[in-house]
């Protein structure tokens, strides 16, 4: 048991553009990293996922942890279809984690989509 607790030292953000569609639930092809963790470990306190473009038919943005070998898939958000102009506000998700930790620095948050579909995926955090 650690005599002093860790505390969020330095905040962090990552970002990345939605890949191609990818279906996969274990071992993604078109996958983007999000975030890579640091060595004293990061951790993720929320994950927003930004569409810039019509969602024609709801699809799934699923996140995954890696640890440099394996895709573990940590969670799943979904997208309603939605009609977007330059006009009109895309659909934006937010989702709050307290558990999302990336133990160090061979760890990264990782997303995909199931169907083509542009956006932004962006985690906010901080390290150990």
């Amino acid at each position: 048991m650690a005599t002093n607790p860790s505390f969020a030292v330095t905040p962090r953000v990552g970002a990345v553009a939605l890949a191609s569609a990818d279906t996969s639930y274990t071992a993604p092809t078109s996958v983007a990293t999000v975030i890579t963790g640091v060595t004293a470990g990061t951790r993720i306190a929320e994950v927003n996922v930004q569409m810039t473009a019509t969602v024609s038919t709801a699809t799934m943005v699923r996140l995954f942890l890696y640890n440099g070998t394996t895709h573990f898939l940590f969670d799943e958000i979904l997208i309603a279809a939605a009609t977007g102009a330059q006009g009109t506000k895309q659909t934006r998700i937010s989702t709050p984690y307290n558990n999302l930790i990336l133990p160090d620095s061979t760890w990264s948050l990782r997303v995909t989509c199931h169907t083509t579909n542009t956006g932004i995926v962006t985690a906010l955090g901080a390290d150990l």
